[in-house]
């Protein structure tokens, strides 16, 4: 079955605004935005595909398992960024235009969200990618949560290979002690 084209228009006039935020960090390969933005981009592509059909069957099974991945994704989204805002100590010693201002923080955050899971913020992605997949499960939908989470996954190792990086020992020890995406899990 085609798509309508006003999920076609949505999809090109949202994907000109993730361009835009992604431009400096789409100049460089390397960098964890790179891949991020491909992840932004299938979640879109996700999310105006299951546009039609989010609120059908509301009390479902999967509608419910799908609610519940929204709501853990909006949670650690704001639990993320404001542990990022609260604890990390934005500054400008780090110069990586390829980095969003929030994301340029010069202490090592470890606190709140962050004493569990490193990437937070990726997590709620990975949940928000997987709520909308459950809303109407088919063959696209298949394949673009499987490169979504692909994406966010070496979005995530990209990160860390920068976090490293920057902060050096103290983020080796802490990726001892704390899980990628999901507490005590992986």
């Amino acid at each position: 079955m085609p798509v309508p084209a006003i999920q076609v228009i949505a999809f090109i006039l949202l994907s000109v605004v993730l361009v835009y935020w992604s431009r400096k960090p789409l100049q460089n390969i390397e960098a964890h935005g790179f891949t991020r933005f491909f992840a932004w981009e299938t979640i879109l592509a996700l999310l105006v595909l299951q546009a039609p059909v989010w609120h059908a069957h509301m009390f479902s099974p999967l509608q419910l398992l799908s609610w519940t991945l929204l709501f853990a994704s909006a949670l650690l989204a704001v639990m993320g960024f404001r542990a990022l805002k609260t604890f990390g100590q934005v500054g400008h010693q780090r110069q990586d235009n390829s980095l969003f201002a929030f994301e340029k923080t010069e202490r090592l955050v470890t606190k709140n969200i962050y004493a569990l899971i490193r990437h937070p913020m990726y997590a709620a992605l990975i949940f928000l990618a997987w709520g909308a997949y459950l809303k109407d499960i088919g063959v696209l939908s298949t394949i673009l949560v499987i490169v979504a989470s692909v994406a966010l996954w070496f979005t995530a190792k990209r990160d860390e290979l920068e976090c490293l990086a920057y902060f050096g020992g103290a983020y080796a020890n802490y990726m001892k002690v704390s899980k990628r995406f999901v507490p005590f899990v992986i």
